[in-house]
């Protein structure tokens, strides 16, 4: 386990057990933060040294230039945490709920699927509010989008994982 969780995956060491956690690698970590803020870099150094002409360009470069560096930031905060799978709930290491399984219609990784990179969708079958941890998940609507900044095998791993215990729930299931 990295940082300060427990065998648990809980900050608070309280003993709820868990399936799995999926964590983003420092690496990855990095280099997303890194990638987005040198845009941010960029674009504020092109307002400094070479401004454009037109007012509406600098306030261009200006808010792209401020937000990717506030993107940036909210991407190697949000990254800290994991994500953890319990038998009958998702949720961020900080005990934020994301979903709990039986509110999940299906999993969705395909190649096709509208997924965050190195990631997997989860349909929900009702809407949520709209939720975001750049590089690690986001909610919009009925879905529940996981990865990110985290490891593709560890994600294909949770998915398989999730997609298993629906179907295990699916069979357990009593014919309407």
């Amino acid at each position: 386990m990295n940082g300060t969780t427990d065998r648990t995956g809980q900050r608070d060491g309280t003993t709820r057990p868990f399936v799995m956690i999926l964590r983003p690698s420092l690496a990855r970590r990095i280099i997303a933060a890194a990638i987005v803020a040198l845009f941010g870099v960029i674009c504020l150094e092109v307002l400094a040294l070479a401004p454009p002409a037109e007012p509406v360009w600098m306030v261009v470069l200006l808010v792209a230039g401020l937000g990717a560096l506030w993107l940036a930031w909210r991407n190697w905060r949000a990254s800290a945490v994991g994500i953890v799978l319990h038998e009958d709930r998702i949720e961020d290491t900080e005990g934020r709920l994301l979903a709990r399984i039986d509110e999940i219609e299906r999993v969705e990784r395909g190649f096709f699927a509208i997924r965050p990179a190195n990631g997997f969708v989860l349909i929900l079958k009702e809407k949520g509010d709209f939720a975001w941890a750049p590089g690690l998940w986001w909610r919009f609507g009925r879905r529940l989008g996981i990865g990110g900044t985290t490891p593709s095998r560890m994600a294909r791993e949770m998915a398989d994982v999730i997609a298993l215990m629906l179907e295990e729930r699916r069979k357990a299931r009593p014919e309407d």
